[in-house]
């Protein structure tokens, strides 16, 4: 997969997305937000894709939109709808993947680049990252998720502080509101990032990436929908060679060596 916005590694299971956006500082173009969707639909269908990471290359994760194209008046309506949907389906695509996604931020995550870094299950920041969502700066709202990602990681109270306030969220900050899981060095950020990454590769990713959107679909459903939902999901997992493997270790003496189908 060759992209002008973006680069793609593969290691041992781990495919890790680095953005590069040729508009600068990161910001999201709509050649990048194709490519996005792009490439999270190639490795979501990809079975030997056990672990997805996105981070980032420079100093910003993503500074936000490409605003040279804006004029700053309502003509800018339908270029914002089209750069926002092709995002939003990136989005869609990355949490439809059966395999847990990671987040790795060691620099500015702002407006969209802020969106793109709640989506992740897992978010490890370094200690120079910085989270702020930035939309009310240009007077605008907020999109790629954020508005949906956001009171369910932090709360509708805080949820609302962040995005009123628009102040700049720290690491540690980040941390203890929710917003990311750890924080690592800045010298040993790139290694904690590939060992969280390893770890869940590792794991049944199958089982794990249906797990986790069963969790980010219970907000939209019933408490007997959720129950029917997960009937149907953990029948659905004995159809996988995980499961087998599990079970045998189970009952035997070592620990599983699980596969990922």
């Amino acid at each position: 997969m060759d992209y002008d916005n973006l680069s793609v590694e593969r290691d041992d299971g781990v495919a890790t997305v680095t953005l590069e956006s040729t508009a600068g500082r990161n910001a999201l173009s709509l050649e990048m937000a194709n490519e996005l969707v792009s490439v999270a639909t190639t490795l979501g269908e990809d079975p030997a894709v056990r672990c997805i990471v996105l981070t980032h290359a420079g100093d910003f994760f993503g500074a936000g939109a490409d605003l040279s194209q804006f004029s700053g008046d309502e003509s800018d309506a339908p270029i914002l709808r089209e750069l926002a949907g092709r995002a939003h389906e990136a989005v869609v695509q990355f949490q439809q993947a059966e395999t847990p996604v990671v987040g790795g931020v060691n620099g500015i995550a702002a407006g969209i680049g802020f969106s793109l870094a709640l989506m992740p299950d897992l978010l490890v920041l370094g200690e120079d990252a910085t989270l702020k969502f930035a939309y009310p700066g240009i007077g605008l709202t907020g999109d790629g998720g954020s508005t949906f990602f956001l009171p369910r990681l932090v709360g509708l109270r805080r949820a609302k502080e962040i995005v009123l306030r628009d102040e700049a969220i720290g690491p540690d900050m980040a941390v203890e509101m929710g917003l990311a899981t750890e924080v690592a060095p800045t010298g040993e950020f790139d290694e904690r990032l590939e060992s969280v990454a390893a770890d869940l590769a590792s794991g049944p990713t199958r089982a794990l990436g249906t797990a986790t959107r069963l969790l980010t679909e219970s907000y939209g459903r019933s408490l007997e929908s959720q129950l029917a939902a997960e009937v149907d999901a953990i029948s659905g997992a004995t159809h996988t060679e995980d499961y087998e493997r599990g079970l045998e270790a189970f009952f035997g003496d070592g620990d599983p060596d699980f596969v990922g189908r």
